[in-house]
Parts: C-alpha cells; structure tokens; sequence
C-alpha cells in the first residue's frame, strides 16, 4: 500500500515546491519594479518579502497620522492595563497582521544577532535595549521603530521627485 501512496505524495511535494519557486520569482519582480520597495529594504533587517509585504499592507500611508500608530495597528506596541491614574504596559498586543508583525521581528532577531560586533550609534542603541530588558523586549522594540521608520519613507516622496 505504501507503495502507491508515497509515489502520489511525492509528485505533490514537488508541485508545492514549484508553486513555492514561482511565489518567490513573482515576488522578486515585484520588488524590482517597485521604487517604494527598493528604499524600503534599504532598512536593515529588510529583505525583498518584507518590502513587499509593507507595502502590500500599507497601501496607503495616509491613512495613519503617525509612525506610533502603524505600529499599535502591527500590534508592535505595550498593552495598556491603566486603572486609577496608573499606567501599567504590559506585553505587546499582538493585534494586526501577524504575518507582517513576525516578518518585521525575525528581521530584527537577525539585526540584534549581528549587532553585538558593530560599533556604530544604531547598534549600540541596541546593544543598550539588549542589556536593559533582554533579547526579545529589543526585537520587539527595533521592529516596532523600523516600522515607524518604514511609514516615514512611504510617506515622503522619492528623492528624484523632490528635485523636480
């Protein structure tokens, strides 16, 4: 019997393989011929599938008034847990779109992990996070500010058209 069926199983792992070569190549292309794309993945921690997918997602800027609340829409920000005049932050609020939240978080995981060997402001800004509260708080903290950061350059116009 396993005869039979593994043959069919494989032949379908192959067909998901191929989709899954396709995606990546239409992705590729899609952030070759998107400007915004290409100054969006200038951001460390930023690679093609997350260039898209911002933009995707954010398709309009506009639409927020600030960096703070692309982030609480992302669900990058502290729960509030107020009562009494006082202010309790708790984790994040994992609110939004989880797949672009994660996205954002693996690409600041791969930011802090290289972080510790650079000596340059922005790096030691995470090294200082790091120490602070820990490995995830920081992650948790760069993806929240490079999605702030990701807005800001939706927001402006490219260079090449400031001039003109």
């Amino acid at each position: 019997m396993s005869r039979e069926v593994f043959p069919h199983l494989y032949e379908q792992l192959v067909a998901l393989a191929q989709q899954g070569t396709q995606g990546e190549q239409r992705i590729t292309v899609g952030f070759k011929t998107n400007a915004t794309c290409q100054r969006l993945a200038q951001v460390e921690g930023l690679g093609p599938l997350t260039a898209t997918a911002f933009v995707a997602a954010v398709a309009t800027p506009q639409v927020f008034k600030n960096g703070r609340q692309v982030s609480a829409w992302l669900g990058l920000v502290p729960r509030q847990a107020s009562t009494g005049g006082k202010t309790v932050l708790l984790g994040i609020s994992n609110r939004g779109d989880c797949y672009l939240r994660s996205l954002l978080i693996h690409g600041a995981r791969a930011v802090i992990r290289y972080a510790k060997h650079k000596d340059e402001e922005r790096y030691r800004w995470v090294r200082q996070v790091r120490q602070r509260r820990g490995v995830n708080p920081a992650t948790v903290a760069l993806a929240n500010k490079n999605a702030r950061r990701l807005w800001a350059l939706m927001r402006e116009p490219p260079a090449d058209r400031q001039a003109a």
